[in-house]
């Protein structure tokens, strides 16, 4: 899952502070050159598929939206299906 937040300047207990991020491409790098690439859904989901080992994470620059990405990197394991979900820092303070 890909998710943006926060969505107001003062998050409200019962109200949700964030929200999922359509649209998002995101850049997984290795040793500088991009080897994979995935858009999120409405949703906010993404599938990509990687081969075993570190890389870094970015979106195209500038950034899609607000002020850049966590987690920045993701190891992937060989033989493993893995669930990384990605924040959005909006910048909404």
């Amino acid at each position: 899952m890909v998710r943006r937040g926060p969505i107001a300047p003062v998050c409200v207990v019962g109200q949700a502070c964030d929200e999922p991020a359509p649209g998002v491409t995101l850049l997984f790098s290795r040793k500088g050159h991009v080897v994979g690439r995935a858009v999120s859904d409405a949703e906010g989901r993404y599938s990509v598929r990687l081969a075993a080992g570190h890389y870094a994470v970015s979106q195209p620059s500038p950034p899609e939206i607000g002020r850049g990405i966590e987690p920045r990197t993701v190891r992937v394991y060989a033989g493993h299906r893995r669930r990384v979900d990605f924040s959005i820092d909006t910048g909404i303070r």
